[in-house]
C-alpha cells in the first residue's frame, strides 16, 4: 500500500513537471526571445542578388530579380529558353503533386524586387498576417509565398502546377494572358536549395527577419505539429549556435509559415 502511494505521488509530480516545462518553453518562444543582430556574413548566403546586400538603420536591404538559377518548364519561350528550359520530369515527379503536372500559362520574368527586412528580428505581440505575394526571400533570390493559392484557397489544385523544384510563376497582373510573364516563387520547400545544400540548411529569411530552414533538424524530419502556431521554434542552428527563433519548411501544411509573422515584418516592393 505504501509503495502504491509513493508511485501515485511520483506520477503526479511527473505530470506537473511536464506541464511546467511546456509552459516554460512556450514563454521562451514569445516575450523572452531576445533580439539578435544578424551579421552581414550570414545574409551574404543569399547569393541570388542584383546588388550588394547592405545593412542600414536597423534593416538589411536585399535586391533580387526573382529568376531561379535552376531549370524549369516555365522558361519556355523566354530569353533563357536555350539554357534553362526543361520539360517536367514525369519519371521523377514532384512529391507534393496530387495529380498530373499542369503547366500554367505564365512564364518566368525578370523582376526588380527589393526586400527591407529587420536586421535584429524580435518577437512581436501584434500578429501580422502574411499577405499574398512575397513573404520572404530564398537564398537564390526567389521569393517565398504563403500557404495559399489565389483568393486564400488551399494549394490542393495549384500544387499540380509546381515544377520539379517546387516553384511556379504567378501572373504579373490580374487578367494576364497565356504566355505572358510571371512572378516565379516557392510556396513550399525549394528542392533546388535542399538538394544542393542539405535538408537542414538555411534557405532564406522571411520579412520579419527570422531565418527559414529546411525540413530536417538533428537528423530528424520536422513536422508542423512540432512547431508553434507561426511554424517555427527556438533552437541552436549552424549559423546561430547560441540559438535563434526560426521557421522550417515542412511536408505538411502550412509548409513555411503558419498564422502570420513571429516578428514585425519589413517591406517588399516589386
Amino acid at each position: 500500500m505504501k509503495n502504491s502511494f509513493k508511485f501515485f505521488i511520483s506520477s503526479i509530480c511527473l505530470i506537473v513537471l511536464l506541464f511546467g516545462c511546456s509552459d516554460s518553453e512556450e514563454e521562451t518562444l514569445n516575450e523572452n526571445t531576445p533580439a539578435i543582430a544578424i551579421p552581414l556574413e550570414i545574409y551574404k548566403k543569399v547569393y541570388g542578388v542584383t546588388s550588394d546586400i547592405t545593412i542600414s538603420g536597423g534593416f538589411v536591404y536585399i535586391n533580387t530579380n526573382g529568376v531561379p538559377d535552376h531549370k524549369s518548364p516555365y522558361f519556355q519561350g523566354t530569353k533563357w529558353h536555350d539554357t534553362l528550359y526543361e520539360e517536367y520530369d514525369a519519371v521523377n515527379p514532384n512529391v507534393f503533386h496530387t495529380g498530373t503536372f499542369n503547366l500554367n500559362p505564365n512564364r518566368v520574368s525578370e523582376l526588380s524586387i527589393s526586400f527591407k527586412i529587420p536586421n535584429s528580428p524580435a518577437y512581436s505581440s501584434v500578429n501580422s498576417p502574411t499577405a499574398m505575394g512575397p513573404i520572404g526571400v530564398s537564398l537564390n533570390g526567389v521569393p517565398f509565398y504563403n500557404q495559399y493559392a489565389g483568393m486564400n484557397e488551399p494549394l490542393t489544385r495549384e500544387v499540380n502546377s509546381f515544377d520539379n523544384y517546387n516553384g511556379h510563376p504567378a501572373p504579373l497582373s490580374p487578367g494576364a494572358e497565356n504566355g505572358s510573364g510571371g512572378r516565379y516563387h516557392y510556396h513550399m520547400e525549394p528542392f533546388w536549395l535542399t538538394t544542393n545544400a542539405s535538408k537542414d540548411a538555411l534557405l532564406g529569411f522571411l520579412l520579419d527577419g527570422f531565418p527559414v530552414y529546411g525540413p530536417e533538424e538533428g537528423g530528424k524530419t520536422v513536422t508542423s505539429s512540432a512547431l508553434d502556431a507561426y511554424h517555427g521554434h527556438t533552437l541552436a542552428t549552424k549559423e546561430f549556435p547560441s540559438g535563434i527563433y526560426h521557421y522550417h519548411t515542412t511536408g505538411d501544411a502550412p509548409y513555411i509559415n503558419g498564422s502570420g509573422y513571429y516578428g514585425s515584418p519589413g517591406t517588399v516592393s516589386q
